[in-house]
């Protein structure tokens, strides 16, 4: 029998309930601060950002930013400070805010009165202070409830601003959150590229850039410049970019001080409008992917009123309106036609240097042609007699309905993929079996990896020839036993993806699945465990007697074990990089020569595990 649907069942939260209910629609996902979209950093920027805007308005120089061991955070700007009379408004009123006003403040990130409103509702402590000319007034709240209310404004000596404090509710939050360094200084570095002249201090550490994306670009490039990086900056736009013997792009794109990894609309029309200028200054219809091949480009646009495609803002969804009222394709367009044009006239040893890039590009993809109409008959061939590739019937690139859930599991071995294919979820879920171990691409060119059987087998059943537009699985996982070879041909796969699709990372599709080490049981119960510690507690639970089996490779778990490993709660580890200096340097030593630093580190951190298996 239905249940009944009545008046009763219709509920209305106010809005501290509803951001505690539904965090994911304010901040994405929680996250323990592991990642840098974890909501943790989308709190800390939300308090930023406030006292970036009011820089970006002309008042204070510095924006000081603390944080402690327990996780406790504190911002304090040294600009015109809130109205003390609206603390409250501005922390506990949603949609409440300065910046509806454009003529307050113009082409700010935060537009929407939710943000720090947000901070405080997922907050176990938060306080905001302001002074104003020698008066002071702090509000205390807990969860979005008033907790120390200072009633009245007191005389305090102490520079115009705004504080924020806040420690994020961690019944909300995974209780070991932690922010991490890396992160927040990542965060901070960019935030002084994008406002030349403001000073920020984390715990002490100053950042300030002198030459903003053009520091941007130098700290960021791991690659050597094949020309000085071109600057161009306009009303509401600044630009830099060069070339590298890469065959990537490699972009880094802002709104109004928001970094959007993802892009949007005004990363198209900057690539758009780079083809455009390219082919006009030289008269000739290049290729788009030979214009961009090795581009690294930074791009800063102003606009009133962003529409972000979620509240992280993360990409841009809006067409954008520049100042002169025209959409952001035209404006970005129009001003690369009109300065990069200049300058490449007036700089002819980097309209060459960009030429030969062109020209290299041009002969590189022609060269691969041939070797990629190879691959595709071996595809097709492999679609009719090679059983290594267990497809499923939903893709990413149709019209499924469980396109979304579209995954492919990458093994080892026949083993391996024999239980998995027999677990597996025929409709989502399809299995590739590697041979072996596959070829250490590092180094390689881009030709010698497609003429190698097995990545260009792997390259068909993922549709990524040619670039990720047409990617079959929404979720790409490394399936490995935990064990050293196992660990080996995961690096050799890392590898792969990050020297010639980096972007199947970048855009969050590819993971390591995580599968137990060992299984205890007794007569009555099973439990898995991922690690030691796992381990120690399951037999607390089930006796010292229990049958302890180690699982040295994933052929040894049963198909019926499997089923529950890759199900709806299997556990999966995204891959993830930093942009950025490190990643090349990094794969050079661990999948480069074998140098004496690499022995002498192996040795230096050679440490033996003994496995007891009970039977």
């Amino acid at each position: 029998m239905a249940a009944e649907y009545t008046e009763a069942d219709i509920k209305s939260l106010d809005w501290r309930e509803h951001i505690r209910l539904r965090p994911g629609m304010y901040i994405g996902k929680l996250g323990d601060g592991s990642s840098p979209d974890d909501g943790l950093y989308i709190l800390l920027k939300e308090v930023i950002d406030n006292s970036i805007d009011e820089f970006i308005m002309g008042n204070g120089k510095e924006i000081r930013v603390e944080i402690d061991e327990e996780g406790r955070v504190e911002v304090r700007d040294f600009g015109r400070g809130i109205p003390l009379g609206k603390l409250y408004d501005c922390a506990a009123q949603i949609n409440t805010g300065a910046k509806y006003d454009s003529e307050a403040f113009k082409k700010t990130v935060g537009l929407n009165g939710v943000g720090i409103k947000a901070v405080n509702a997922l907050s176990s402590f938060f306080e905001i202070q302001a002074w104003r000319d020698g008066e002071t007034k702090a509000i205390e709240f807990s969860k979005g409830q008033v907790a120390v209310d200072m009633k009245h404004t007191r005389r305090e000596e102490a520079p115009n601003g705004t504080r924020l404090a806040f420690e994020v509710d961690r019944t909300i939050f995974p209780a070991k959150s932690k922010f991490k360094d890396t992160f927040v200084e990542k965060m901070c570095r960019y935030y002084s590229y994008l406002n030349p002249g403001l000073t920020l201090v984390l715990n002490g550490k100053k950042f300030k850039s002198k030459d903003g994306l053009l520091d941007l670009l130098r700290e960021e490039m791991e690659s050597e410049a094949l020309y000085d990086p071109i600057h161009l900056t306009g009303k509401d736009i600044e630009i830099a970019f060069t070339h590298t013997p890469e065959s990537g792009e490699e972009y880094y794109t802002f709104v109004n001080g928001q970094n959007t990894t993802q892009g949007g609309t005004h990363l198209q029309a900057f690539r758009e409008g780079l083809v455009n200028a390219i082919r006009g200054f030289y008269k000739k219809q290049y290729e788009p992917a030979d214009i961009r091949a090795g581009i690294e480009a930074a791009i800063v646009v102003r606009i009133e009123e962003p529409v972000f495609e979620s509240q992280t803002k993360t990409k841009l969804g809006s067409a954008g309106v520049s100042p002169n009222g025209e959409s952001l394709r035209t404006f970005v367009g129009n001003f690369l036609k009109e300065h990069l044009d200049n300058y490449l006239h007036k700089h002819p040893k980097v309209a060459e240097a960009i030429q030969k890039r062109i020209l290299a590009a041009e002969r590189e993809r022609k060269d691969l042609k041939g070797v990629q109409k190879l691959a595709r008959d071996r595809a097709r061939q492999a679609k009719v007699h090679n059983k290594k590739l267990r497809d499923c019937r939903a893709h990413l690139d149709s019209k499924h309905k469980e396109r979304e859930h579209s995954t492919l599991f990458i093994t080892e071995g026949d083993s391996a993929s024999g239980s998995i294919t027999k677990s597996r979820n025929v409709e989502t879920q399809a299995v590739f079996s590697l041979r072996g171990k596959p070829l250490n691409t590092f180094g390689l060119a881009k030709k010698i990896v497609y003429e190698n059987e097995e990545f260009a087998l792997l390259q068909a059943a993922l549709g990524i020839e040619d670039g990720i537009a047409e990617l079959r699985y929404n979720k790409v996982i490394i399936a490995t036993d935990a064990d050293v070879d196992g660990m080996h041909i995961r690096l050799l796969l890392l590898t792969f993806f990050l020297q010639f699709f980096p972007e199947v990372i970048r855009e969050g599709h590819l993971y390591i699945l995580q599968t137990p080490l060992f299984r205890v049981r007794n007569k009555k119960e099973t439990i898995y465990c991922y690690d030691e510690e796992a381990k120690v507690k399951a037999l607390g639970k089930l006796g010292k007697s229990s049958e302890i089996t180690r699982f040295k490779g994933l052929g040894e778990i049963s198909p019926d074990e499997f089923k529950f490993m890759i199900g709806p709660d299997m556990r999966l580890d995204p891959v993830t990089f930093e942009e950025g200096k490190g990643v090349k340097e990094l794969l050079a030593f661990y999948m480069g020569k074998n140098t004496p630093e690499r022995q002498d580190y192996i040795i230096d951190n050679l440490r033996e595990d003994v496995d007891r298996q009970v039977a």
